[in-house]
C-alpha cells in the first residue's frame, strides 16, 4: 500500500465517527485507532508480536515473589496425571463460541480425537484434540486466557 492510500484511510477515519479501522491483506496488516489524542497508525507483522511476549514475561518474572512459586507446587502435586500442553502461543477458549457449552468438563471421559479446546493464534482457531482416551482431572486455564507454548491446558488420567 502506498502513502497516498494510507493518508486517505487516515483522513476517512478522522472525518467520521469511526474509532478503529483494520485492513488485512495477503502481505500486510494496517490498523488505525482514534482516541482522545491524534490518530495512531499501527503497521505490524504478526511475528514480532509473538516474539515480544516471552520477553515481556521474562521481564516480569524477576519481580515475582517466592510465595506464588510455593503455592504452585502443592497445586501441581495434588493433580496427578498427564499434562496436555499448548502446541502454540495464543488464547485458550473452552467453547466454540461465547454462548456455547464448553467442549469438556472435569470428570468427563474423552475419546481419542475429541476436541478439548481451541487455541487462537493470529486470528486462526486451532482445535486441540485428545491424543488418547482419558478422563479430565483438571482444567488448568480459564476461558480467554493467554497461553504459552508447552504450558499445561489440562491434567488427564489415561484410560
Amino acid at each position: 500500500m502506498d502513502i497516498k492510500d494510507l493518508k486517505s484511510l487516515i483522513k476517512m477515519v478522522t472525518e467520521t465517527d469511526i474509532t478503529e479501522f483494520e485492513l488485512e491483506g495477503a502481505e500486510e496488516k494496517i490498523r488505525i485507532k482514534r482516541g482522545c489524542t491524534a490518530p495512531m497508525v499501527q503497521y505490524q507483522a504478526p511475528q514480532p508480536m509473538v516474539a515480544m511476549q516471552p520477553a515481556m514475561v521474562q521481564a516480569a518474572a524477576p519481580a515475582a515473589s517466592a510465595a506464588p512459586v510455593e503455592a504452585a507446587a502443592p497445586a501441581a502435586a495434588k493433580a496427578k496425571g498427564n499434562e496436555i500442553t499448548s502446541p502454540i502461543v495464543g488464547t485458550f477458549y473452552r467453547a466454540p463460541a461465547p454462548d456455547a457449552a464448553p467442549y469438556v468438563e472435569v470428570g468427563q471421559i474423552i475419546e481419542k480425537g475429541q476436541v478439548l479446546c481451541i487455541v487462537e493464534a493470529m486470528k486462526l482457531m486451532n482445535e486441540i484434540e485428545a491424543e488418547y482416551r482419558c478422563k479430565i482431572v483438571e482444567i488448568c486455564k480459564e476461558n480467554a486466557q493467554p497461553v504459552e507454548f508447552g504450558e499445561a491446558l489440562f491434567i488427564v488420567e489415561p484410560l
